[in-house]
């Protein structure tokens, strides 16, 4: 149920592939691996993407290769990289500062915080297999129930922006980005067909940082660009 914010930086890229990584090897170990996975370790020490975005393939073939350490989010101490990038309001009013754009990613600091108790190297978790998933909603389904939450890829306009409740599909409006998400589930709502997907722009946003949208017609390229992978576990 957590949600995480990607702050003034455009890493959805790196938090959806994190937060998908997160809950997929909770899965696979039976609960008994629910460690963070940084997002800040991702962001700033590979050459997969950046502030101004990033691949979501190449983010878990990072995690397969070269690993990745624990990190919480912004303020937490959790983990031994948590997130740098302080929350802000993405495209809403709200009590936090307004997002700013997209400003540069941290330096890479491949030592973990004061007090963290295991070496960088150490806290590293990585993944078993790489893989992108049809694009029918039976395989995304069916991937889902079996091994947790995919990553996706889906164009943003600008009715999407001021989401709200039930659910979405793109109407009026430019083309605003290319965003990156995390689904999670599905459902029906007066027989209107649904994803259930996770947002990285906090609690604020959306429906509590979630959101609904139309499901069985790769609104927005939704279901045409979807990875995930496998975790080894420790």
């Amino acid at each position: 149920k957590e949600i995480r914010d990607q702050g003034s930086c455009g890493s959805c890229w790196a938090l959806a592939a994190v937060e998908a990584m997160t809950d997929r090897r909770c899965i696979a170990s039976n609960g008994t691996q629910n460690a963070h996975i940084s997002a800040e370790d991702l962001l700033t020490c590979t050459s997969v993407g950046d502030c101004e975005g990033g691949s979501p393939v190449g983010a878990w073939q990072y995690y397969k290769r070269q690993g990745l350490v624990t990190g919480g989010n912004y303020n937490t101490k959790q983990g031994c990289l948590p997130y740098t990038l302080p929350s802000c309001e993405h495209h809403i009013n709200g009590s936090r500062p307004s997002c700013d754009g997209e400003g540069p990613a941290p330096p890479c600091s491949p030592k973990c915080i004061d007090g963290y108790p295991i070496p960088y190297e150490q806290d590293k978790y990585y993944g078993e297999s790489v893989y992108s998933i049809g694009e029918k909603q039976e395989q995304i389904k069916t991937e889902i129930m079996k091994n947790g939450p995919v990553h996706a890829m889906f164009g943003v306009y600008a009715d999407f922006l001021a989401y709200k409740s039930g659910v979405y599909q793109h109407l009026v409006g430019p083309y605003f980005a290319g965003h990156t998400v995390k689904i999670l589930g599905w459902g029906v709502t007066n027989s209107t067909p649904y994803w259930i997907v996770a947002n990285s722009w906090n609690e604020d946003w959306g429906d509590n940082g979630f959101f609904k949208i139309i499901r069985g017609r790769d609104e927005c390229g939704i279901e045409s660009g979807i990875v995930a992978g496998a975790p080894k576990l420790k």
